[in-house]
């Protein structure tokens, strides 16, 4: 089993600064993960040529189970409004997250975390470096329930907020609400935190430590791969392979994770 997690910057290649679907396609593609969290996913954004790369992304992994969950109708940085059912900005320009899959869903479940309330400083590199005080944006967690060749797992993607201390506040509010879904459980995405914090704030267990940010020369790990060791079972929590490679979109680097194939019993 193939677990990833890709903060796509809706698709933009750092190189040239275009959204290509065919440049979006082969990179997913590469990936080859049976479970794909996404973060930063455009629909419908005139800035991503109004492409769907939820559709784009399912078609290049033939993952037929996947859904998006929005977090703001409108463009970051403009004027936008609140995502606050699945229902809303289906015929509007969107931004969140999409989980993917190539396993059945039995179950699928959103939970909005709430953004920080205050203003936050942020590093912005384009065009040139400089601190802005930034407004958060409303974050969302989107949960499946699989059935994988293992059995039932409960997988979830989230990106949370980039505001120190508030981002630890939604990963608690996550785990609350993944306990409350049957184990074992997997939570894939852009945490804005070191793993030793996203770890010690879970107790749960970080199945790669590698730098994901910036993708052009990684030196922190903003990306995580967890599983909750709680009803987790030996083939969930044993790692063949990590790999972070850099592709020709985004300003962060995907982190795929191979599971070890449970040993044969005579």
């Amino acid at each position: 089993m193939r677990l990833a997690t890709f903060n796509v910057l809706h698709g933009r290649s750092p190189h040239d600064g275009h959204v290509d679907p065919h440049r979006i396609a082969a990179a997913i593609a590469s990936l080859d993960s049976d479970i794909l969290a996404l973060q930063e996913v455009d629909r419908r954004q005139p800035r991503s040529a109004h492409l769907d790369l939820t559709a784009i992304a399912a078609s290049a992994l033939d993952a037929p189970h996947h859904r998006y969950a929005a977090t703001i109708i409108g463009t970051p940085g403009e004027p936008y409004r609140v995502a606050r059912h699945d229902h809303d900005g289906h015929d509007e320009p969107c931004y969140g997250i999409a989980l993917l899959s190539r396993y059945p869903t039995r179950h699928w479940q959103v939970t909005r975390l709430l953004p920080a309330p205050l203003r936050a400083p942020v590093l912005v590199t384009d065009p040139t470096p400089r601190l802005l005080l930034a407004r958060d944006e409303p974050r969302v967690l989107l949960t499946a329930i699989l059935d994988t060749p293992h059995g039932p797992v409960t997988a979830a993607a989230t990106h949370l907020s980039f505001v120190p201390g508030w981002n630890l506040r939604q990963l608690r509010a996550t785990v609350r609400a993944l306990r409350a879904l049957p184990p074992p459980r997997v939570l894939l995405g852009d945490l804005n935190m070191p793993a030793r914090v996203a770890a010690a704030v879970t107790g749960w267990q970080p199945l790669a430590r590698r730098p994901t940010y910036p993708a052009s020369r990684p030196r922190v790990q903003l990306d995580h791969i967890l599983v909750d060791p709680d009803g987790a079972p030996p083939v969930l929590t044993a790692v063949a392979t990590t790999d972070t490679p850099e592709l020709d979109i985004s300003d962060h680097r995907p982190l795929v994770v191979t599971l070890a194939r449970p040993p044969r019993t005579r």
